[in-house]
């Protein structure tokens, strides 16, 4: 029986200790941390409940799938899986608001053209038509195969983006925001599609225009949630391993990969303790480990952002017809895009009684470095910030919660308590660098926004999570366990699907 260790219990390296176990390895993993779920955490207070990592999940297929390989027992016998309609309410900076159906093509359009007038349905599908085709163009290469050769690298490099030609000479595949410009118009469509590039730490300005798969996965496969919080969806793996087997250690800081003969034999853990294996999943951001820094192959620009939350406790009920997800549009100085998003899931199981409510606010910032001066004036993500700085994260809170407040959600008057957690939090908890969250992997850019690929250069040692290919997100990092151990169990030269 092949001896397996997964350093950390993050999403990814769950799904790929479940995937291994079943297929007959002996796995252990090691997590510094006391808990499973890396960033996927829940705080619990007074009576409330919230998620203090991703609150929604996209792409459900690919946890179903893992449920399905690893056990008799479907997802949706293990966590409670609903379908959130309308998937996001939007108010813009003008004041405008709008609700967006969850998988329908027609009530979109038609819900765009109510609010932001005629044609802006019709601009807004037809741009998402152009993101199903790069979907269509990328959905193997970069969620169902692994990411292993330059070869991968230098194909992914170019955006398939197909942007409209303008002119007898076809210009440079544009960016995120220059398509969004060029081919919605309006402000407020150009601030929806930015929006969901800023949901994931992107900047649009430097995201290629293949970005635009984000909100065409989004309006396609749908928006879900996870009853009593997406904590639940991480215990469900955890105790999906736990069945089959799999053995975890926590408190157990790993400092090292231990190689022989150019192969990797085991790990080196933090007190200088040595543990053989002959094969070891990676699990966790490999910067720290090899004392490096972010690179185009480690991810790049997609290392930019990090995640402040403001976790609510609300006097009285939540308001009948309140959207689950609302994304505030604010307007920066110099035309920068900034949004809050607020989460309201109205979930019983989140609160003490029903005259209670519980909402988290998030909103992207930079990530943590000590020393580094406080957030920059222009709302940007670039570049870093001392979130531990006196005042710091209070700050950013009270923007945050005066954003919401201005467009209409009258959450301030009903504060019982908040709590804030910053990027420095994540880092803390976590180890990330800087409390960074990964984002998707994107093709153009000459792979810039391309992640670490899942083998590396050390025979038998494999990355999976949020920093390993095909990136962040919940479904993303799922994928990367399920492609990791399909590496080790059918060898490096497996293709996934083809």
């Amino acid at each position: 029986m092949a001896r397996t260790v997964v350093i950390g219990a993050g999403m990814g390296a769950m799904a790929a200790a479940a995937r291994l176990a079943v297929a007959g390895h002996r796995v252990t993993v090691y997590e510094r941390a006391e808990t499973h779920g890396g960033a996927v955490r829940r705080h619990e207070r007074d009576g409330f409940g919230f998620d203090t990592g991703p609150g929604l999940l996209h792409l459900p297929a690919v946890w179903r799938d893992l449920f399905v390989k690893t056990g008799r027992e479907p997802l949706e016998e293990c966590v409670g899986l609903t379908e959130v309609d309308p998937a996001v309410r939007h108010v813009f900076a003008d004041g405008t608001s709008v609700r967006l159906p969850g998988g329908s093509r027609a009530g979109t359009v038609e819900a765009l053209d109510a609010a932001l007038g005629t044609g802006a349905g019709e601009r807004w599908s037809a741009l998402l038509g152009r993101g199903r085709r790069t979907w269509e163009a990328t959905r193997r290469p970069l969620l169902e195969e692994p990411l292993t050769a330059a070869t991968d690298r230098a194909r992914l490099g170019r955006d398939p983006y197909p942007a409209p030609r303008r002119g007898l000479l076809r210009r440079r595949t544009p960016t995120l925001a220059e398509a969004a410009r060029a081919e919605l118009r309006d402000p407020r469509l150009v601030a929806l599609l930015e929006s969901h590039a800023l949901a994931y730490g992107l900047d649009p300005r430097l995201a290629p225009a293949s970005a635009a798969v984000l909100p065409y996965l989004e309006q396609t496969f749908g928006t879900w949630y996870v009853g009593g919080g997406m904590r639940a969806l991480a215990d469900a793996v955890y105790e999906r391993c736990r069945a089959r087997k799999v053995e975890f250690r926590f408190g157990t800081a790993v400092s090292g990969v231990v190689v022989e003969g150019g192969r990797a034999a085991g790990v080196e853990l933090a007190d200088g303790t040595r543990v053989a294996a002959d094969t070891v999943v990676c699990g966790i951001d490999p910067r720290p480990m090899y004392g490096g820094r972010a690179s185009a192959a480690d991810g790049g620009p997609g290392y930019a952002a990090g995640r402040l939350t403001v976790l609510l406790a609300l006097r009285g009920g939540r308001p009948e017809g309140t959207a689950h997800r609302t994304v505030v549009h604010t307007a920066g100085p110099g035309g920068a895009t900034r949004t809050v998003t607020v989460l309201r899931p109205g979930d019983p199981a989140l609160v003490p009684d029903a005259g209670h409510e519980s909402a988290v606010l998030s909103v992207t910032v930079p990530p943590h470095r000590a020393g580094a001066g406080g957030p920059a004036r222009d709302g940007g993500i670039a570049g870093h910030v001392d979130w531990t700085a006196p005042g710091a994260a209070e700050r950013a809170a009270d923007e945050a919660l005066a954003a919401a407040d201005a467009a209409g959600l009258g959450l301030g008057p009903r504060v019982l308590w908040r709590e804030v957690r910053t990027p420095a939090d994540t880092e803390r908890e976590t180890g990330a660098p800087g409390g960074a969250v990964p984002a998707p992997a994107l093709a153009g850019a000459d792979g810039a926004f391309l992640r670490a690929a899942n083998p590396t250069g050390t025979a038998g040692l494999y990355r999976v999570g949020g920093s390993a290919h095909p990136g962040g997100g919940l479904a993303h990092a799922g994928m990367s366990g399920a492609l990791a151990a399909g590496l080790v169990v059918e060898g490096d030269d497996w293709r996934g699907s083809r």
